[in-house]
């Protein structure tokens, strides 16, 4: 199976190519918030996602959830992929600067929402349990990217469980504080309210981080509606949880999207504003540009 994956490939922070590897399930990222080697774990092998963010990167994105796993292929790669790089020369032949050769997480995220799968639970446990194995955890952090909208429904809850018990963490997606920024962010109908109450639960059931995307929408930038409203939502949830982190970012990867020509990356001093106004609340906030 070794002659299955890619021979020699050069990977930016630019380019989460999820067939890099030449795998079905994983595939190798330079994380800009990880910083440095972050290992994919993509269950969303259709391009299936219960969202349609107009950042999203995913070519032909469609909607739905992703097909049933297979759980001994999923084995089968995470354990070769592990050990190329664990004791290989995956480094090299992806051309890793040596700041960078380092497993920094695994990442369970893909081309679309992972928590859709049927047996979440199970594929979160088969994952964590190979890399405690192969000594990959505790040193390496366990992540779950996930937009949060189905943290509410019980096998969701059970995942997360598991992932706190492998040391992981959720990073949750919230790219805005208003009905009208999440129906035009994210083209989603799910409501402020459901959202909010899934972030507190995720974070009741695991250590979770917030993630928010901001990008520039047909020149308007980031409005104070917007602002005002995503600062006042973060000082009010303050003390109803232990998040503590909150980490923006904007454009770094073209959109595969129809809105792609009318999105483009916040200037840093928008994003360094806002995170002033987050840090003023409390938290830990780390800005990607």
């Amino acid at each position: 199976m070794l002659e299955a994956m890619a021979t020699s490939a050069t990977l930016t922070t630019s380019d989460h190519n999820r067939n890099a590897a030449g795998l079905k399930y994983i595939y190798p990222v330079i994380s800009r918030r990880a910083g440095g080697l972050s290992i994919g774990v993509n269950f969303n092998v259709n391009n299936a996602c219960n969202w349609r963010c107009l950042y999203c990167q995913v070519p032909g994105l469609q909607l739905g959830a992703p097909p049933a796993m297979d759980f001994q292929l999923l084995e089968r790669e995470l354990r070769l992929f592990l050990t190329d790089v664990l004791q290989g020369d995956f480094y090299d032949r992806f051309q890793f600067d040596q700041e960078h050769r380092v497993i920094k997480d695994i990442a369970i995220s893909g081309n679309g929402e992972p928590t859709s799968l049927s047996d979440f639970d199970r594929a979160v446990e088969l994952i964590g349990r190979i890399a405690t194995e192969l000594k990959v955890f505790p040193e390496s952090h366990f992540v779950l990217i996930s937009n949060g909208s189905l943290v509410h429904q019980a096998g969701v809850q059970a995942g997360l469980m598991t992932l706190k018990r492998y040391g992981g963490e959720v990073w949750f997606k919230f790219d805005s504080a208003t009905e009208v920024g999440r129906k035009l962010i994210n083209n989603t109908a799910q409501s402020l309210v459901r959202a909010k109450e899934n972030l507190l639960l995720s974070a009741r059931l695991c250590p979770t981080k917030i993630q928010t995307c901001l990008v520039d929408y047909c020149g308007q930038g980031l409005s104070a509606i917007e602002r005002d409203a995503y600062v006042r939502f973060l000082a009010q949830l303050k003390p109803k949880t232990n998040i503590r982190k909150v980490m923006l970012y904007t454009l770094a990867r073209p959109s595969c999207q129809p809105e792609a020509g009318q999105i483009k990356p916040l200037p840093v001093e928008v994003m360094t504003h806002l995170a002033d106004a987050v840090r003023a609340l409390g938290f830990d906030v780390s800005v990607s540009v």
